[in-house]
């Protein structure tokens, strides 16, 4: 069977020898055509449906509206919700009744089963994402959740903007980097030797599930066979060494593995109040934005395992029967600007690092880059190393149930 990372070398390889899909054709003609998308654009107001969940990122989504109203006459009317599905519901319907352009939607902020259900629903407009002026910067090679989203080929239908990955915290004042376990095999050891000391956010908290997710990519034999959906046999084989390592952890966990923080702001607490030493996060800023608001101490510090962490990217999507493509587009392309990646990335504003490989940029533009002075939580794009993918998502729909069949009475 030909994997993921397989198909995307004969992808490659194809364009390099000049074979050509209608779909790449498609975004040729988009790039083509830039000056004219940017002409067309001026006047427009996309529809920018975004989860609201969050006050920084709603700032910054206004921010963005501000400058893309004052560079290029765009307009953005962020659409609040409270769970992307709305909006894929939206389109669906719209499809359903005919309405095949001049849509509601314009722009989705997306990734995971959401735009797997419209890829898989011919419901996206493009590909359109190799087209941006601004693609040239993004990090396909090191952060391959770019172009390959919960293992599913985004092939140019939504374009990246912010990144998430695993990162472990921990109290700088209390505990020595150099003490702390740098591979999943070395958190064992650690555990046995700190007994208590460590945790994780219960199994159904997608904190959890990805604290095992990530063990699994460093002890399965075959850590390809994660892109695949996971079969009764490839599961049993696969995540044997898991259990066998987990069973010999769990005596070591906080309160000998029989209760688990229900969140990760609830483990974060542990954290401040002595009880662990470190934990897991999915946000790489944590510790610089923790230490702002108060929430954890000024010693606070984050780390990576050695052979990298999962990481995901979070895209952005246009509708087929958006009614305002070009806005839309113009829109992704700015988002993807290094000064605006820059914003993003600062904890002062958002706190999410970039999809963007700094070696693409000019020094100029890597400087943006900088860790702001008296922010030394805040870890440098280096020192975050390998970004692993997302397994496919039926792993951690398996794992969730074989941990709570296995340790749940």
């Amino acid at each position: 069977m030909i994997t993921r990372r397989t198909a995307l070398r004969l992808v490659a390889l194809a364009g390099a020898a000049g074979l050509t899909s209608p779909l790449q054709a498609r975004a040729r003609d988009i790039a083509a055509d830039w000056p004219g998308i940017l002409e067309r654009a001026k006047g427009q107001t996309v529809y920018f449906n975004a989860w609201a969940g969050d006050e920084r990122t709603n700032a910054f989504i206004a921010w963005a509206g501000e400058e893309l109203k004052r560079a290029h006459g765009v307009i953005i009317n962020h659409v609040r919700l409270r769970d992307t599905a709305e909006a894929v519901t939206r389109v669906v319907a719209e499809k359903q009744a005919g309405r095949d352009k001049d849509g509601s939607v314009d722009l989705i902020w997306i990734n995971g089963p959401n735009f797997l259900a419209m890829k898989q629903q011919g419901l996206l407009y493009g590909p359109f994402a190799e087209a941006l002026p601004n693609w040239r910067y993004v990090d396909t090679t090191k952060k391959r959740s770019n172009i390959v989203d919960f293992t599913v080929p985004v092939e140019g239908l939504a374009a990246p903007w912010r990144l998430a990955q695993v990162v472990y915290l921990y109290d700088s004042a209390r505990t020595r980097r150099e003490s702390l376990p740098i591979s999943v095999p070395a958190m064992l050891g650690w555990a046995k030797a700190n007994p208590g000391r460590l945790t994780h956010p219960t199994i159904g908290n997608f904190l959890g599930s990805t604290f095992l997710k990530q063990a699994l990519y460093e002890l399965a034999p075959n850590p390809e066979i994660l892109d695949r959906a996971a079969d009764d046999a490839s599961f049993a084989m696969v995540t044997a060494p898991l259990w066998a390592w987990y069973d010999e952890l769990r005596p070591n966990l906080w309160r000998q593995g029989r209760e688990f923080p229900e969140t990760g702001p609830a483990q974060r607490q542990l954290l401040v109040d002595g009880e662990i030493d470190f934990y897991i996060s999915f946000n790489p800023a944590e510790a610089a934005t923790g230490i702002a608001n108060r929430q954890l101490p000024d010693s606070a510090r984050v780390f990576v395992l050695e052979r990298g962490t999962i990481g995901n990217s979070s895209f952005v999507a246009i509708p087929y029967n958006a009614a305002h493509a070009e806005a839309a587009m113009v829109a992704a392309d700015f988002l993807l600007a290094p000064a605006t990646q820059a914003r993003a990335q600062d904890p002062r504003q958002m706190g999410n690092f970039t999809v963007l490989d700094l070696d693409k940029l000019s020094a100029e533009q890597q400087a943006l880059f900088a860790r702001p002075d008296g922010m030394p939580a805040l870890p440098t794009n280096a020192e975050l190393g390998i970004v692993l993918p997302e397994p496919h998502p039926s792993w951690m729909t398996r794992i969730t149930a074989e941990w709570e069949k296995r340790y749940v009475r």
